[in-house]
């Protein structure tokens, strides 16, 4: 399967939630330039205590190898593209979009973002943008993700 995936994920706390942080936190980019042939699988992190330097790392993967937020399927000459939410973190969605189909030679962009808590030690709220990028085919562009993709998924929610 000729598939690229770059799972992009931004991290914070409530001290990154207004002022100069919220600020470099909402200027962090949601796509980057593909490293290498541009094949396979890349995630990058993004984390307020990192001042959101980007930071090219493995991709969480199930037990199956696959990318764990994620479920990938060729059906019919199109790729079936759909995230999955985790029913731990808040806010809960009761109503999903249904999964995006493309063709060969696009790319979806599908967003959602959570809100989970630490211990009962009174550990903050940690908040976190979670921004799938998934193109289909043979990728010869590594600024493919820098631009507008073919289709984007919006499920963000507000986190208070």
């Amino acid at each position: 399967m000729d598939v690229v995936v770059q799972v992009v994920r931004i991290s914070w706390t409530r001290l990154s939630r207004g002022g100069d942080t919220a600020a470099l936190r909402n200027a962090a980019p949601v796509g980057f330039p593909l490293h290498g042939n541009g094949f396979g699988v890349t995630e990058v992190r993004l984390h307020e205590s990192g001042a959101f330097v980007p930071e090219w790392g493995p991709v969480r993967s199930d037990d199956r190898g696959e990318v764990r937020d994620l479920s990938l399927k060729e059906e019919d000459g199109r790729l079936r593209v759909l995230v999955r939410d985790n029913p731990f973190y808040a806010p809960r969605r009761d109503r999903r979009p249904p999964a995006v189909r493309i063709p060969r030679g696009e790319w979806v962009r599908w967003q959602i973002n959570h809100r989970f808590g630490g211990c009962a030690c009174g550990s903050e709220w940690v908040y976190e943008l979670v921004t799938m990028n998934v193109a289909y085919g043979v990728v010869r562009d590594p600024g493919v993700f820098l631009g507008e993709p073919t289709k984007f998924v919006d499920e963000r929610a507000w986190l208070r």
